[in-house]
Parts: C-alpha cells; sequence; structure tokens
C-alpha cells in the first residue's frame, strides 16, 4: 500500500488527503508514506475541466461509499444489538473513542476489561488490520508491559508498539499512574467507521428516547 501511495503521489499528484481517501488510510498513515516527495503541482484553479470533473467524481464515489456504509451499519444495528457486548462496544467508543479522523477507529484505555471488549469487536467488525500501541512511563518494564498486553489480546508482544508518556519523568515512581500502562488499539478502515457512526447514532438516539419518555412518565 505504500508504493501505491507513492505511484499516487508521483503519477496523479494526489495529495494527502485525497490518497487517504482512496486507500481507505489515515492521513497521517500517508504523510509518513509520501512526506519526502514533492508536492502536487497542480491546482484545483489551475486544473483543466477535465481534470475537476475527474477529482469531483473521486470525491462524490467515496462519499457515496461512506453514505452506503453508514447506512448498512444502520441495517445491521438490530441484529448486532442482540449479541452480549455490542451495545457495550458502541458505549465504550462514544465515552473513549478517537473520533477526529473518519478513517480511524482507535480506542485507548489503561482497564483491561475496556481494551478487550473493544478489541473483540474491533477485530470482529473491521475489514483491515487492528494494531497495537501501548504507552508508558519512565520506570515501567516495557517488555513486562508488552507481555501483559499480548495475553490479553491474543497477540505476539513484539506486534505491541512502544510510545513513552512525555510526562513519563514526572510521574517516575508515582502508585498512581497505570500500572500496565495505556494501550491503544487502532484500525484503519473509513468504512467501519462510517457503520459504527451509524451504530453511535442510533443508540445515543435510544438514549434520548428513553430520557424522553420517563420525563413523560414523571
Amino acid at each position: 500500500m505504500r508504493e501505491k501511495a507513492r505511484q499516487l503521489r508521483a503519477e496523479h499528484e494526489l495529495t494527502i488527503d485525497e490518497i487517504a481517501e482512496r486507500l481507505v488510510v489515515s492521513r497521517t498513515t500517508v504523510y509518513l508514506w509520501v512526506h519526502d516527495m514533492p508536492r502536487p503541482k497542480r491546482a484545483t484553479s489551475r486544473q483543466t475541466p477535465n481534470q475537476r470533473r475527474g477529482n469531483q467524481a473521486m470525491q462524490a464515489k467515496y462519499k457515496r461509499l461512506r453514505q452506503e456504509a453508514y447506512k448498512e451499519g444502520a441495517a445491521s444495528f438490530d441484529s448486532l444489538d442482540q449479541e452480549d457486548g455490542f451495545t457495550e462496544f458502541v458505549t465504550l467508543f462514544i465515552a473513549e473513542g478517537y473520533k477526529r479522523n473518519r478513517n480511524v477507529v482507535s480506542v485507548a484505555n489503561s482497564d483491561p476489561a475496556v481494551i478487550a471488549i473493544a478489541d473483540q469487536w474491533m477485530r470482529r467488525l473491521s475489514r483491515n488490520k487492528v494494531t497495537y500501541c501501548v504507552q508508558y512511563h519512565a520506570d515501567q518494564d516495557l517488555r513486562a508491559l508488552r507481555a501483559f498486553w499480548a495475553k490479553l489480546v491474543g497477540i505476539d508482544p513484539d506486534e505491541i508498539q512502544l510510545q513513552r508518556k512525555s510526562n513519563s519523568n514526572q510521574l517516575k515512581g508515582r502508585t498512581w499512574r497505570s500500572e500496565h500502562g495505556v494501550l491503544t488499539v487502532t484500525t484503519h478502515d473509513t468504512y467501519f467507521r462510517s457503520r459504527l457512526q451509524a451504530w453511535v447514532d442510533l443508540l445515543t438516539q435510544r438514549w434520548l428516547d428513553s430520557a424522553a419518555l420517563r420525563r413523560i412518565g414523571a
């Protein structure tokens, strides 16, 4: 996929956002792949009518695909809602999930129970690979941290990336810091994110309707 991204940059002069959209990965990932390459020389104002139409058609295509994924999510909500843990997963995403990127589903937490349920459903529902990164403090045993989380999610410890917390020196030796660090579970999947947004919307609407009924009953 890295080579495909670089090809799109070199041959079609696509922007980072356009490449991220086309390959269904995060903007950050694309930047890491192509940041050393020349920026596209084209600008919207300099595009030919055919180029503008092509670009607009591509944007419309991926918008339509996101909308179709959202509808797919809405249609699957009732059946998934019958399964143990699904509502809890959506609730966790509402409370703890990363929501700033429409191409990414990501949950970070220090609680093993939270990570266990997030990982279970993300693996099941995403069509792309799930990755892991643990944030740690200066005085923590990195091998032990990796072993702890790897056992929980059933992967090889070396698959877990490491990220030192910026304030880790100040927290060194403090008993209240996260005992096992903070694990982030991530998948770069635009259409999973669209389906998940439908589940979030339907679940939150249920909460609002329930609250309204209680007020009427009172």
